[in-house]
């Protein structure tokens, strides 16, 4: 018993001695670290005279793209498909009713894919008609710019109802324009997002009728069964799951929204 009790006391002490030693070597090893001198990087930020007008013109442009890439998620998501496809999405998985299943992660990245697909050939036009010729030195900036917009207002104005666009018309006191260029981008962007919600909730009914049927079914059943402490969800939601599964609903809903962009 004295030996176990000498080797127990002898472990506390050992214990503490090495700790007290470690806490003694980091204020040694700051210290020294203190009395070094250790040099940092200094970073500053200034405006230098500029040379000759190229640097200007260069410098402008890294401007207005800082710009646009600041704003790069707004317009994604204002001029492209991705505003439909995530609220259909969003639709889907509270009609199913599984919360956070698929998690919001996975919808957001689907989305942003299937916008790409979509957007593809928008995007090559740009890429061909604006970006190569400005690239190549044989339009200016602001030519560039314009012809930019040309895909990008044929490609909203085919999913813009004329409703809402003669809603924004009106609201900005703006005769009718005669053809696609003469319409003002501010005008277009709006109308064309109230456009996609509508039709993404015209397509979020159609995805909750048979599943809304599915839960009076179950939910009947279930009192017909006397079973009316039983949640109804707990029989819908795997039955909701199945009925999904085996009408390849995944399949069918992205046809639906690639179709409806053609």
């Amino acid at each position: 018993m004295r030996g176990k009790v000498r080797v127990g006391v002898f472990l506390r002490l050992n214990g503490k001695t090495i700790t007290w030693i470690m806490i003694l070597a980091f204020l040694l090893l700051t210290a020294a670290a203190g009395a070094q001198d250790v040099s940092l990087p200094k970073i500053t930020i200034g405006i230098d005279k500029a040379k000759d007008p190229d640097q200007i013109s260069a410098s402008l442009q890294i401007l207005v793209l800082l710009t646009v890439l600041s704003v790069a998620p707004a317009l994604l998501i204002m001029t492209t498909a991705f505003s439909r496809i995530i609220i259909v999405l969003s639709f889907l998985r509270t009609a199913l009713g599984t919360q956070n299943i698929p998690p919001n992660q996975l919808l957001v990245g689907l989305s942003l894919f299937l916008t790409t697909f979509i957007m593809a050939p928008t995007f090559d036009r740009i890429h061909k008609e604006a970006l190569e010729p400005y690239f190549a030195k044989k339009i200016s900036f602001e030519e560039g710019f314009k012809r930019a917009q040309a895909p990008m207002k044929d490609f909203m104005l085919r999913q813009t109802y004329t409703t809402d666009l003669k809603l924004f018309l009106g609201l900005r006191n703006e005769p009718p324009p005669k053809t696609k260029d003469e319409l003002s981008i501010l005008t277009l962007i709006p109308a064309f997002i109230i456009s996609e919600m509508k039709t993404a909730f015209m397509i979020g009914f159609y995805i909750y009728v048979p599943f809304l049927v599915v839960d009076l079914v179950v939910a009947s059943t279930l009192m017909s069964m006397g079973m009316m402490m039983m949640p109804p969800t707990v029989v819908s939601l795997p039955a909701k799951i199945l009925v999904f599964i085996l009408a390849d609903g995944w399949a069918i809903l992205i046809q639906t929204l690639v179709g409806g962009f053609r």
